[in-house]
């Protein structure tokens, strides 16, 4: 029975393991950790959000295979909210023009100016967007 257990303990490490190792070389392939060092002008501190990302990966695995609560408050989970929309909308962006996608789409809509503006209205929509789809789901949980 034992072996079973540990068998199975196994594949789901060697699993995680391989995933994980994917994760990270997507974000490195993305270039986001450089990306934002350049335009912050940290790049001295490249090391430290390195390890940033390992940590918090780390922890989010943590608080979701062992089922941790961290009692911080509405404040802290805001925070860490916003923190998380927004990394997630850097990497989301630094994969699109990765591969081009802003420029194809900009030229194929004969889009010469207000590019910004674009860019802010894709943002801005995305912003409601999940703010509807989390206020409707809130409700029908709650």
């Amino acid at each position: 029975m034992w072996i079973k257990e540990v068998f199975l303990g196994f594949i789901g490490l060697t699993s995680g393991l391989a995933v994980s190792a994917a994760v990270f070389a997507f974000v490195i392939t993305v270039g986001i950790v450089p990306r934002f060092a350049g335009k912050t002008h940290t790049s001295r501190y490249v090391l430290v959000y390195e390890h940033a990302i390992l940590l918090g990966g780390i922890l989010g695995v943590l608080l979701s295979v062992f089922s941790l609560e961290i009692p911080l408050g509405t404040g802290f989970l805001c925070l860490f909210g916003l923190a998380a929309g927004v990394y997630t909308g850097c990497l989301a962006v630094a994969l699109a023009e990765i591969l081009n996608a802003f420029p194809i789409m900009f030229r194929r809509l004969k889009l010469k100016l207000g590019l910004e503006w674009a860019l802010f209205a894709m943002a801005l929509g995305k912003l409601v967007g999940t703010l509807y789809f989390y206020a409707n789901h809130m409700q029908m949980t709650g």
